[in-house]
């Protein structure tokens, strides 16, 4: 489901906001798996970023994702959050393992 509304969600520090890709509902054979049988997939596309750490001098470390970027990240990173009943995920920078071209 993609809405145009704008997210009501801010990322602080070195954490970004995503959208999990949706699984496919059918495997190869053509066979339709119930939600309970998928696996979700740890991929996603960046919907916000938080404005990056500060090193030890006070100044930010630029962000290494980008908006609408594509990314992968460790099966057990983040946090899952809904947002107007669209669900998302919060993730460290550090949780990112890919940038998925």
């Amino acid at each position: 489901m993609t809405t145009n509304t704008k997210i009501k969600l801010r990322p602080l520090a070195d954490r970004i906001l995503v959208k999990r890709k949706e699984n496919e509902e059918k495997n190869i054979g053509g066979i339709i798996l119930p939600d309970s049988a998928q696996s979700k997939q740890d991929v996603g596309i960046v919907k916000a970023i938080g404005p990056g750490k500060r090193d030890k001098d006070g100044n930010f470390i630029e962000m290494s994702v980008a908006e609408n970027d594509h990314i992968m990240w460790d099966k057990y990173g983040g946090q899952e959050v809904t947002i107007d009943g669209e669900t998302f995920i919060i993730l460290k920078l550090d949780d990112v393992i890919a940038i998925v071209d």
